[in-house]
């Protein structure tokens, strides 16, 4: 592979053509890592719709104190447990997997992951987990949340509760294997002229969740095996009264999912990591920094789980978990300064991308706020099992991931069909979702402090004001999917052909077609020695090169190709 910093200039080459799309190559088993990244994506939008709906009844139940929406109190708890668990994982979880397999060998400059069987199985594991999980709400169905706790979970739910366990089983599995192919990809495909340190900062995202998949899911599939058997197989693991210990399943389920939120949150950084250089049109700040914090991150993540146990933990042992709870909060803040260092000066162009990504910075910072408030012991009890915790929950993960997710959809949806997505229906759904998330999830804040506890349908008349006003907050949420979706299937039938390049960017999957042939190039791709790159007379020279290999984007949206004194003398690190 050439490794160029001004590549050499010549006559412009033929346009290559643009591969085409058939719908049945995404509905049969394929081991082509793209075909594969879209069928990850286009699963998880499909559950991202059937828990939102989840979530539209459960705010609709709560606009009014008294039951309106469920006759029962169980019926409610189905609906938040099976609204958290698809959410978690058939959602978000899969979503970036599916960003990951898609982008991740064409960053690298390889043909297709390493091991492209093992890679399609995985995939192939999310279908069936999520009819198992759909499918438990009509055999008994699980009321014991997301956290599946004992003796909930073993005692007293249905039959339901046994199938989602093993859905989240499989889907374990399935992230297992997709962790281990990322790992060994980017070990051994790396082209000759890419060191670590010339990666871009997703694959080193991707790389450090991989990491925390592989050490931490094992935990979360022994626990589960624990909880079928005793639903099943008449063990008593989490009985007290037979011997068992109740607090085993708390121990190591949160051994597992307070990494588990990094599984979530890293890949939509390094998504962040992209598109504020890219369309700030500045080398990223602190790269070394951002790629070494998200290690951390993966490292730190494994010593905090019992903040989430400080009403059953020993008092000696708060302390050293409520320190590392703080700690955590460092790496992620070196991010935060870094991409404010990115932008600073910048020649920031606010497309869609960059406003979700710009809406994900403002939102995660409330998120991580609230998350060293909760590692304050006396503020934890306080608002332990409260609404606070949601708010910050949804701040971290909605505000976080699936901000991050929009982002990475407005930017790299050229690249995987060819179109351009409308920029104005784009920022109208900006608009929409970040005024709608913060006015569903902000005064959760107020009214957890004031005692209102979650996983409930009844509340005190008192509390209805806050949840009214969430209420409508989520319905305006709610609606905002809607104009992606037209956006998406709009884009697909008639959008703007976007050409190889639109946003005039330095990472490798930017130099083929859109979307990229089989084997991912046409001839030997060319890596440019920095992919942040910008404000260089190198930069600009391998840009035009590869307009001259694949054609201009389109006028309207090719990056001006002037650059700011800032940038002009701005280091990458």
């Amino acid at each position: 592979m050439a490794s160029i910093s001004v590549p050499v200039g010549g006559a412009p080459s033929q346009p290559a053509s643009r591969p085409r799309l058939r719908v049945s190559d995404y509905l049969r088993w394929s081991v082509d890592h793209k075909i594969i990244g879209v069928q990850y994506m286009v699963t998880a939008a499909f559950f991202f719709i059937v828990g939102g709906t989840l979530a539209m009844l459960i705010r609709l139940e709560l606009l009014t104190p008294n039951l309106d929406v469920v006759q029962t109190g169980a019926q409610y708890n189905t609906l938040f447990s099976v609204h958290g668990l698809v959410m978690i994982f058939l959602w978000i979880i899969p979503m970036m997997a599916g960003f990951g397999n898609y982008l991740l060998p064409l960053m690298l400059g390889a043909k297709d992951m390493a091991f492209p069987w093992l890679n399609a199985f995985a995939f192939w594991l999310i279908p069936p987990a999520g009819i198992l999980m759909i499918g438990s709400m009509l055999v008994g169905a699980p009321e014991a949340g997301w956290t599946m706790y004992p003796p909930l979970s073993t005692l007293f739910s249905g039959d339901g509760q046994t199938l989602a366990a093993l859905a989240v089983h499989l889907l374990g599995i399935s992230s297992i294997l997709g962790a281990i192919n990322f790992l060994v990809t980017v070990k051994n495909m790396r082209p000759a002229g890419m060191s670590y340190w010339q990666m871009p900062l997703f694959v080193w995202a991707i790389v450090a969740t991989s990491i925390i998949v592989v050490m931490a899911t094992p935990f979360l599939a022994g626990a589960l095996t624990l909880l079928i058997l005793d639903r099943i197989a008449g063990t008593t693991f989490f009985d007290a009264t037979k011997g068992g210990d109740v607090l085993l399943w708390q121990n190591v389920f949160w051994f597992y999912s307070h990494p588990a939120v990094y599984i979530m949150v890293l890949p939509g950084m390094g998504i962040l990591s992209d598109v504020l250089s890219v369309h700030s049109r500045k080398p990223i700040f602190g790269y070394k920094m951002i790629a070494l914090s998200s290690m951390a991150i993966g490292i730190v993540g494994f010593t905090v789980w019992a903040h989430h146990m400080f009403t059953s933990l020993q008092p000696e042992l708060r302390i050293p978990f409520m320190i590392t709870s703080m700690i955590i909060a460092v790496p992620t803040g070196i991010k935060i300064f870094s991409w404010l260092g990115t932008l600073w000066r910048g020649k920031i162009r606010f497309t869609s991308a960059m406003l979700f990504s710009l809406g994900f910075l403002s939102m995660f910072v409330i998120g991580g706020i609230t998350g060293v408030m909760l590692a304050m012991i006396p503020f934890n009890l306080h608002v332990h099992d409260t609404y606070f915790v949601v708010a910050h929950l949804h701040f971290v993960l909605f505000g976080g991931s699936v901000f991050a997710i929009y982002s990475g959809v407005y930017h790299w949806f050229p690249k995987i069909t060819g179109r351009l997505l409308d920029e104005r229906l784009g920022k109208l759904h900006f608009a929409l979702t970040y005024i709608g998330f913060f006015f569903t999830f902000f005064p959760m804040h107020f009214v957890g402090m004031l005692g209102m506890p979650r996983r409930v349908a009844v509340y005190m008349p008192e509390f209805q004001g806050l949840n009214a006003t969430a209420s409508i907050g989520s319905f305006v949420l709610g609606l905002s999917t809607f104009l992606l979706i037209y956006n998406v299937i709009a884009s697909l039938r008639g959008g703007r052909l976007a050409g190889a390049n639109p946003w005039r960017a330095l990472t490798l999957e930017w130099a083929t077609t859109s979307p990229p042939p089989a084997t991912n190039f046409v001839g030997e791709p060319m890596l440019f020695e920095d992919p942040y790159g910008y404000g260089t007379e190198g930069a600009t020279a391998y840009l035009d090169a590869v307009e001259r290999q694949f054609g201009a984007p389109p006028q309207a949206l090719a990056a001006d190709k002037s650059v700011s004194p800032a940038a002009q003398g701005a280091s990458g690190d």
